[in-house]
């Protein structure tokens, strides 16, 4: 699976940069180079790509899904790459203000739709051509140049980052492997004839600072400089996730209660009341959309209803691919897209990122920033390596109760203790509509 993935990654991010190449050879007559990397690759394709054949593959023989699937993952794998790419460099590496069917000048509807359109045919005519060449490529080969590709991108990635970040790489050979990357995109007709520090420059123009925005900046950064978790710090995302994953195990169990009459666990793991998908789901809205907390209500819930329903779709693809399991199943409510989402929990989600951006979110990031320095960063280490252990017991339970209910025994020490520590009953408590396939 993995083999044929990074296969398909690399193909696509070359297509991908192929026909940015074309589009900018129509529009400006002549040949540049319109990706970050100094190789002839776009990532951001070959990941987008692999992500829809991997998650939307079951939803071919609905085009109107598939295509809204396509168009919603184009636009959000757009959009978190502009904003982190903007919080690493300082800079937006695109803008598409000038565009009315913007929004927040970082993707545009027009080029999603495009984009959506163009993924949805790769799927159904295209790929099935490009896994029988996959196919016939002999395993032993395909390794040796997976693994070429792989290293030639680290070292593109490194240079390019360097020089974004006007430092100076004193390695040779990276240079020279730099170098060499920049000959082979000559071969294949890039316009890349500059070095990479000046390849940047043409993408992000230097601009020239006005006295008040440089006070301002400087000012903000002493400002993060004293204060624990300031803006949408790394820190604060931890605080998010975790503070969400309680909370909203709580919000379902008590959802449970009212409307089912029992008290059932809602838990993503092992140990305690915690609901990952709450917590990433916090944690990533928040990421999105803290800068977008002054718009409408109304933006602000159709944003929520799109991107929660999204997401809501591939955790449960996620889920069955790598547990076999299914631990929630729509199927028996209206407007349900395979049991896997359905509209009034999608409007949930919607109202959810209202309440949460306008009430909620400002007064807890106010609280979490109160918390000292020191202490504030001791805690958040201590969420990290727990719930990261947590999902991780929680990972290797899963796949073992996966296992015994396909009746095969124990092969290890390790599989004899997930059967002492985490029985059948035990799992059955902790994940009471879980569907094992």
């Amino acid at each position: 699976m993995i083999y044929e993935c990074l296969f398909y990654f690399f193909l696509y991010s070359f297509l991908g940069w192929c026909l940015e190449v074309i589009y900018a050879a129509l529009q400006k007559r002549k040949f540049e180079n319109r990706g970050l990397l100094s190789g002839p690759l776009c990532p951001v394709y070959g990941t987008s790509m692999v992500f829809f054949l991997i998650f939307f593959g079951g939803l071919k023989e609905s085009p109107l899904f598939l295509f809204l699937a396509c168009a919603n993952v184009s636009g959000v794998f757009e959009w978190a790459t502009g904003i982190l790419m903007e919080k690493l460099l300082g800079r937006k590496c695109w803008d598409y203000s000038g565009y009315r069917d913007h929004i927040g000048t970082y993707i545009c509807l027009r080029f999603i739709a495009v984009w959506a359109a163009v993924a949805m045919v790769i799927m159904e005519f295209f790929h099935p051509f490009v896994a029988s060449l996959v196919q016939m490529v002999p395993v032993l080969l395909g390794r040796i140049l997976l693994g070429i590709l792989l290293l030639v991108l680290c070292v593109d990635i490194a240079a390019t980052f360097a020089a974004l970040r006007k430092q100076k790489i004193q390695l040779e050979y990276v240079q020279e492997i730099a170098q060499g990357i920049r000959q082979i995109s000559r071969a294949l007709d890039n316009a890349i004839t500059r070095r990479v520090e000046k390849h940047m420059e043409l993408i992000f123009p230097t601009q020239v600072v006005a006295q008040e925005e440089r006070e301002a900046r400087r000012r903000e950064k002493e400002a993060r400089s004293m204060i624990f978790a300031y803006g949408c710090s790394f820190h604060k995302l931890v605080w998010l996730f975790f503070l969400g994953a309680f909370g909203g195990d709580l919000v379902e169990t008590v959802f449970c209660r009212i409307t089912m009459g029992r008290w059932m666990s809602r838990s993503s793991v092992v140990y305690g009341p915690f609901s990952i998908v709450w917590g990433a789901g916090i944690a990533g809205f928040t990421f999105l959309l803290h800068r977008y907390q002054d718009k409408t209500d109304r933006s602000l819930f159709l944003l929520g209803t799109v991107l929660g329903g999204v997401y809501e779709y591939i955790c449960s693809v996620f889920t069955e691919l790598v547990f076999g399991t299914v631990f929630w199943d729509y199927s028996k409510i209206p407007f349900n897209l395979g049991g896997r989402i359905n509209l009034l929990y999608c409007f949930f989600w919607g109202i959810a990122a209202v309440i949460w951006m306008k009430g909620l979110y400002p007064k807890l990031s106010a609280w979490i920033e109160k918390v000292p320095m020191r202490a504030g960063k001791l805690i958040s280490w201590m969420f990290v390596v727990f719930m990261t252990c947590n999902i991780l017991v929680s990972c290797l339970a899963l796949a073992r109760y996966t296992e015994r209910s396909n009746q095969n025994p124990a092969q290890n020490e390790l599989d004899v203790l997930l059967d002492e520590r985490f029985g059948d009953e035990r799992m059955e408590r902790i994940y009471p509509n879980a569907i094992l396939r």
